[in-house]
């Protein structure tokens, strides 16, 4: 009998431990993570008492998948319109936290005088909270509906992606292993650049090809499709200098603005939790005991670094983001832990060879601690805030609220900032995708149209041929760089206001055509040898016929206005089907109360009883706004409405009220049945004989249904199927008759 391959044998040693410890973990009430890491540690050669996996190679390949799948899963759940929905607040809060405690973790790394790349990336794991132990820690207090709460995800949600660009921003400080501020610019300007041209690309190419697909996609092969997108997306990010994650990621993020977001969302999640268990079972795997005995010192060290930096800078970044005092304790407090993203980021410096074996294992161990630190500190918030209340003058504490909620409206921006910032903004955009085609035609059409045309004289041929294809293909990109948002309303508004405002206006304009001409110029630069001032000549003409050409402004409206759709095709689809929130939603978020969203379980009491029976406004103060079943949302529902289960309710009230009916939405609930295993229905058949009690009577007077719970299925004739039983019928000796019920049921009637 051939030998299992090492690689099942291993696969099958990580899963079994997983299931085992994390079905302890999930009865503990602890997060899964922690439970994948100790099952890492169980089946890691440092455990000598258990068996250990083989080739940890294989199993370190399969972490890298599973974060890509990670990230990837992040990315659907990512949306940049509801990241600049979120205002500036939770993105001051973000930065501050973020760039406060990277120092302090370059600052404890340098104390113990650790090398420079271990103390840049220190930096970088103890400013990233985890997204997952922070969810469960809330979930599991009751305190996922309180308005602090979402506060605290938004932040997190931007740490997430802080994360991402810090990680691109890493692996181009340790490839050039002397970081400054020129290379970091240049990162930074080069992630930008492809952002940019892969969400703009993609949002425009995806959801079209989706919806030409969609008639042929079922389950299964929507899976492939974009798994298959996933890894694509991750290989061309390698190529171009990146990481597989990042691609990965900005692959879900476009994906996430396609109507088929939650729909993929759910069909690649299995998928996510297989290979994300298999990464943190192999950061458990790196766990040595004899390190974290060697570094006890910096482990502790960096674990008060965490509690003691969220719970100060944390609370005074969201404080600085508008949280009164009482609300920005409570934010930062809740998290102070690191999870997921830190381990990411040092499984990053590893495979880069920039950081010391030990300082994987030493985070680890920071996060297992500071996860089960995580709810006492959250807990710890309120009893920390009045303390210092008492301690702080009235005064002060009055003040500091008071600094806090006085941001300036973002309604009252000023006309030219609004409007130059969409100018810069468009510009931007354009000149990207302007740039990307030019590249694209330089590298592969050129070449081929020389290839074609060989030889000096024909080269200039296909010179100018790839010049003027490469012109159209740009001219819709010019035109809208130059021509839009001359008639907006900021627009016109300021040119009727001041006949000063018009000449800088105008000056906006040439701006913008001076930059649509350097494209023209560039273009016939390379390909020609023509005199600057031929060439300047030919950029303005160029850019003139551009901006007058009727056919190129109707292509330049159609590309926008079929962006514009891709890119709203979702929240298109929500309104379609009653999954938008009513518009009143967003401004009660502002004051005392707020809305949050409640699921009735399948195995609730409630279900079946109208809004009126359950009168949960007098017992819990809420009112229910709306009610989505399925893709139909009812909004302001009356007392007659039933409740399903399943249904979604969104309520409003304040976070003391909404915690009550939490609590009572899930304590309200049918128990398990602990004789369900005994109640399997069986089929039996029964001979009625001459003694028979039924004999002379009809269905409903033999009591079989009523009397024994059985129910008679159908009269035996000798037919090829069973004949239907007329409940008017009487039973006759000789009849066979098949009846259906509880085995118990069953025994008790055929005794008669």
């Amino acid at each position: 009998m051939a030998d299992v391959p090492a690689l099942i044998n291993d696969l099958a040693y990580i899963l079994v431990s997983a299931g085992i410890v994390t079905l302890i973990f999930k009865r503990l009430k602890q997060p899964l993570v922690l439970g994948y890491i100790v099952a890492g540690f169980l089946v890691s050669p440092h455990m000598p008492y258990t068996a250990s996996v083989l080739d940890t190679e294989n199993v370190h390949l399969w972490a890298d998948i599973g974060v890509m799948f990670l990230l990837f899963s992040l990315g659907l759940d990512f949306s940049f319109k509801k990241i600049l929905k979120m205002g500036a607040s939770p993105i001051i809060s973000t930065i501050t936290i973020i760039f406060c405690m990277s120092m302090l973790g370059l600052l404890v790394g340098h104390i113990f005088d650790w090398p420079k790349m271990d103390c840049i990336f220190l930096g970088g794991m103890l400013a990233m909270s985890s997204t997952t132990i922070i969810y469960k820690a809330f979930d599991d207090l009751g305190l996922r509906q309180q308005q602090f709460a979402g506060l605290v995800m938004s932040v997190l949600i931007l740490e997430d992606i802080l994360a991402i660009v810090m990680m691109v921003m890493l692996s181009a400080i340790a490839s050039g292993n002397n970081p400054d501020g020129g290379q970091m610019l240049g990162s930074l300007v080069k992630i930008g650049f492809f952002l940019v041209l892969w969400l703009v690309v993609g949002i425009f190419a995806i959801p079209l090809f989706l919806r030409r697909v969609r008639k042929l996609i079922n389950d299964e092969v929507m899976l492939i499709v974009a798994l298959g997108m996933c890894c694509a997306m991750a290989v061309f990010s390698t190529k171009v200098g990146f990481s597989s994650a990042f691609g990965a990621f900005i692959m879900g993020s476009i994906l996430a603005e396609t109507v088929e977001a939650e729909h993929i969302e759910k069909l690649v999640e299995p998928v996510k939790n297989l290979f994300g268990a298999i990464f943190f079972v192999s950061v458990g795997m790196l766990v040595d005991p004899n390190i974290i005995m060697e570094y006890a010192l910096p482990i502790m060290a960096l674990v008060l670094t965490i509690l003691v930096g969220q719970g100060i800078f944390g609370s005074i970044s969201f404080m600085l983001g508008g949280e009164s005092l009482k609300s920005a304790m409570r934010c930062g407090f809740s998290m102070a832990q690191i999870g997921e993203f830190s381990f990411i980021i040092a499984s990053l410096g590893l495979s880069l060879g920039v950081i010391s074996d030990f300082l994987y294992p030493v985070v680890v161990a920071v996060s297992v601690i500071t996860t089960f630190l995580t709810p006492y500190m959250i807990r710890l918030a309120t009893p920390a805030y009045t303390h210092l209340e008492k301690r702080l003058p009235s005064r002060l504490i009055k003040m500091m609220n008071h600094l806090s909620m006085s941001h300036p409206n973002s309604n009252e921006e000023n006309k030219w900032k609004k409007l130059l910032t969409q100018m810069s903004v468009n510009t931007l955009i354009y000149a990207i995708l302007s740039s990307a085609t030019i590249v694209l035609m330089f590298t592969f059409v050129l070449p081929f149209m020389r290839h074609l045309l060989p030889g000096s004289e024909l080269n200039k041929y296909a010179n100018a041929i790839t010049g003027m294809l490469t012109i159209l293909l740009i001219a819709p990109f010019l035109r809208a760089m130059v021509m839009k948002k001359n008639r907006s309303e900021e627009w016109r508004a300021l040119w009727a206001e001041s006949n000063r405002n018009r000449l800088p206006l105008l000056f906006t304009i040439l701006v913008r055509a001076t930059i649509a001409v350097a494209y023209i110029f560039y273009i016939c630069h390379f390909l020609t040898r023509f005199s600057n001032a031929l060439l300047i000549t030919i950029g303005v003409v160029a850019v003139v016929a551009i901006i007058f050409s009727r056919s190129i402004k109707n292509r330049s409206i159609r590309l926008e206005r079929l962006f514009i759709m891709n890119l709203r095709s979702r929240e298109i689809e929500a309104q379609v089907h009653g999954k938008k929130r009513p518009l009143y939603e967003g401004r009660l978020l502002d004051r005392d109360i707020h809305i949050a969203d409640f699921a009735v379980p399948m195995n609730s009491r409630w279900m079946g009883h109208t809004l009126r029976q359950l009168d949960l406004g007098r017992k819990y103060g809420v009112h229910v706004s709306s009610i989505l079943r399925a893709n139909y949302r009812l909004n302001i529902p009356d007392g007659n409405y039933i409740i399903f289960p399943g249904d979604k309710l969104q309520v409003i009230g304040s976070d003391e009220q909404l915690a009550k009916l939490g609590e009572a939405i899930n304590e309200e609930v049918l128990g398990e049945d602990p004789n369900l295993e005994h109640r399997e229905m069986k089929l039996r058949q029964l001979i009625i004989g001459h003694e028979s009690p039924f004999v002379g009577k009809t269905l409903e007077e033999s009591g079989i249904r009523d009397t024994y719970s059985c129910m008679v299925v159908g009269l035996e004739e000798g037919k090829e199927n069973l004949s239907p039983f007329n409940p008017k019928r009487r039973f006759q000796e000789g009849d066979i008759i098949w009846i259906v019920g509880e085995e118990d049921n069953l025994k008790t009637l055929l005794q008669h």
